[in-house]
This record gives structure tokens, C-alpha cells and sequence, in this order.
């Protein structure tokens, strides 16, 4: 096995396709890139790379985001197509600030210490200004190896090289033999493996840095203070969950919660007002009353409720204050009828009452009663007069 298993890199190759690069030639430099990914270690945590190519324009053609699988990444490089004209190597390393070595774009934080490399590959002299930017790039803690074939201009290579410029400097006479520069840069990137030989002290991850190691965490854990061992990490944190009320952590995990009076939604994320006078929900005994979450209870007209504010009992229409009888209020379920005093008549109004007006004159049912006690008198004094005779 000839990879590399040590020295993790943030590794961007940027290669010039510009028009003195003949078709043949661009086709020699993607199997110069090819072998190189074939010597590396390549994986999300050990070696990413990341291919630019560039003439007067730049395009970057696969992030370090983008494989971690040696197969994907050599299938991407056989599909690459030059550019044609110009040489902006100047142009090309700025870009590779700005848009690659970005953790948006794949590149590792700096705390994790791994190593930012470009290795340029061309064969022209730079039609822009790049010491400047060169000179940027390797301050930013960029290492920079110049690949110069056939034609290169030594000088423009030797101002974008990192120090010592004997090992970032490279030159090949014709791209025919660019493949064995391969050799040459596995020997550069790779040291001994302290990982692999177990005599690390990482509770979870061992990442190999040169002849040193760091350690790392497994997805969902954080490393703490010491540098060797991990925790499981606060899901919870600010920025970290997606929780719209509460966020409770779960075993390097989180799962989404409401407040009293709210319910989760079906995303799992977000939050509703709860309908708190839905069926069950609520214990009034006659009608609840939701308010923002939470509920009260009332009671239907006629019944008033009761100190434990659930619980209804009937109003006593009568009492004083609840009725507008002027004399006499009568109860009747959950209504009342007014009355008057004896003497008194009720009024039209049914509610006041007046006097009642005593009258000498005989009505008519007063005066059948008597016509009636004549006629039994009359037959009775009848009867005792035949009786006597006999």
C-alpha cells in the first residue's frame, strides 16, 4: 500500500489550462493528478482536496467539501476541459482564499492545525501581478509548491513558493514526465504514522499532523480542554438546534419542546397555541373561555360560578338587586314572576303593583250563588209544609 496514512492536509492543486497547454498535455497533467490522489490518504478526516483550474478565468471544479473517496474524485479530474488562453496564476491563487480555503467550503477550522497546501502546476510565465498575492496566501498559513513544466518562468515560480524553495520548487521538461513528481511529493507529505503505531493517548479520534498527532471526536462530541478527551456536545447551545421554544439534548442529539399551553407542531421543530378548550383538555363544567394558551370558566345565564372557579350553581333570581318586582318576586327554575301584597292588584307592566279598588256591587257569580241558596231554601220550606199537613 503506497498511501500516505498520516498527515492529514487541506491539499488544493491548481492547474493551468491556458492556450500554450496543448490538449495531450492537459491530459498528462490530469494523470499526474490522478496518481497524486492515489498516493494520498484521502477521507473527510484525514486528507481533503479540492481541484482548480485556471487561464484568464478561474473555475474551481470540485470544493474539499465535495468527495472524500478516492473513485469520485478521480472520475471528477478525467472530466475536467481546459480553458484555453491566458495565465492569471495571480488570479487563481487569490481565489483559492476566497472561495476554497473557506470551512463553508470544506476547509478545517484552525484549531484543528491541519496544514493548508497548494501545489501550482504550469507551464507559462503569470500575466498578472501574484508575487503580492503569493506573498498573502503564505502569511494566511498557506504552503505553496510551484510546479513549473517545459516553458515555466523559474523566477515567477520561485515568488510564489513557500520557504525553503528547494523543496517548493519543482520543474519537469515536458509534461510527459510530470508523472514522476509523484514520488517526490509522497516522500514530502508523508512521515511516521504515530497514530498507527497505538502510542497515542486520544480517548476517541487520532488525527496524524507530520511526526505529531491531534486529537479528535466523534459526530455529536467536542473535545474538551485537555485535547484528549471528548464530551458529548450541547446539541442545545445557541445556533447549534433549530427548536422553535425548547431544546433538550439526548445523547449527543436533541429533540424539540414547547411551553405550558403550546403543542409541537408535525415538522417536530416549531410551536402552536394550544386550544385549551378542546374536549379534555379543560375541567370547567360548563363553558371554558382559551386566552393565549391557558383558559377560564364560565357559566351559562342563570348560574353563577363558584368559588373553585369550575363549577357552576343556579342564580338566585330573587335576591336582592337581580329582580325588578315591586312587591313580591316569586322564583320559577331559572326565572321569576312579580306578585303583590294581599289588598294589591298586579299592573299591566307585571312588575308594579296598586291598591285594589273594593266595590259594593254584587258580581255575577256572587249573584247565581245567592238566586241558588234562594231556590234551595224555597224547595226546602216546601218540603217541611206538605209533611206537616200530613
Amino acid at each position: 500500500d503506497t498511501a500516505c496514512k498520516n498527515r492529514p492536509l487541506d491539499l488544493v492543486f491548481i492547474i493551468d489550462s491556458s492556450r500554450s497547454v496543448r490538449p495531450e498535455e492537459f491530459e498528462k497533467v490530469k494523470i499526474f493528478l490522478s496518481k497524486m490522489i492515489d498516493t494520498l490518504d484521502v477521507g473527510e478526516r484525514t486528507t481533503r482536496v479540492a481541484v482548480m483550474n485556471y487561464a484568464s478565468t478561474v473555475k474551481v471544479e470540485f470544493p474539499l467539501r465535495t468527495y472524500f473517496d478516492k473513485a469520485s474524485m478521480k472520475e471528477a479530474v478525467s472530466h475536467i476541459g481546459p480553458l484555453s488562453t491566458g495565465t492569471m496564476t495571480g488570479l487563481a491563487i487569490q481565489t483559492a482564499m476566497d472561495e476554497v480555503f473557506t470551512e463553508e467550503m470544506g476547509t478545517r477550522p484552525a484549531t484543528f492545525n491541519i496544514p493548508k497546501v497548494v501545489i501550482v502546476v504550469t507551464d507559462g510565465r503569470p500575466q498578472d501581478q501574484v508575487q503580492d498575492v503569493a506573498a498573502n496566501a503564505r502569511t494566511a498559513g498557506i504552503e505553496i509548491y510551484a510546479v513549473g513544466v517545459d516553458r515555466a518562468d523559474m523566477q515567477s515560480l520561485r515568488i510564489m513558493a513557500s520557504e525553503p524553495l528547494d523543496e517548493h520548487v519543482f520543474y519537469v521538461e515536458t509534461y510527459g514526465v510530470i508523472e514522476k513528481l509523484t514520488a517526490k511529493f509522497r516522500e514530502t507529505f508523508c512521515a511516521a504514522n504515530v497514530c498507527a503505531l497505538g502510542t497515542h493517548d486520544c480517548e476517541q479520534v487520532c488525527v496524524s499532523n507530520g511526526r505529531s498527532y491531534l486529537c479528535d471526536c466523534h459526530e455529536g462530541y467536542t473535545l474538551n480542554p485537555d485535547k484528549r478527551t471528548c464530551s458529548a456536545a450541547d446539541t442545545c447551545a445557541p445556533g447549534r438546534h433549530e427548536c422553535d421554544q425548547i431544546c433538550v439534548s439526548n445523547n449527543g442529539s436533541y429533540v424539540c419542546e414547547c411551553y405550558e399551553g403550546y403543542t409541537l407542531n408535525p415538522d417536530k421543530k416549531t410551536c402552536s397555541v394550544m386550544d385549551m378548550c378542546a374536549p379534555g383538555r379543560h375541567d370547567c363544567a360548563q363553558v371554558c373561555l382559551s386566552n393565549d394558551g391557558s383558559y377560564s370558566c364560565d357559566c351559562y345565564e342563570g348560574y353563577t360560578l363558584n368559588p373553585d372557579k369550575k363549577t357552576c350553581s343556579t342564580v338566585d333570581m330573587c335576591a336582592p338587586g337581580r329582580h325588578d318586582c315591586e312587591q313580591v318576586c316569586v322564583r320559577d327554575d331559572l326565572f321569576y314572576t312579580c306578585d303583590c301584597y294581599q289588598g294589591y292588584t298586579l299592573n299591566p307592566d307585571k312588575k308594579t303593583c296598586s291598591r285594589a279598588i273594593t266595590s259594593s256591587l254584587v258580581t255575577t257569580e256572587e249573584s247565581c250563588k245567592c238566586e241558588a241558596i234562594a231556590a234551595l231554601q224555597d224547595s226546602v220550606t216546601s218540603r217541611l209544609e206538605a209533611l206537616s199537613t200530613k
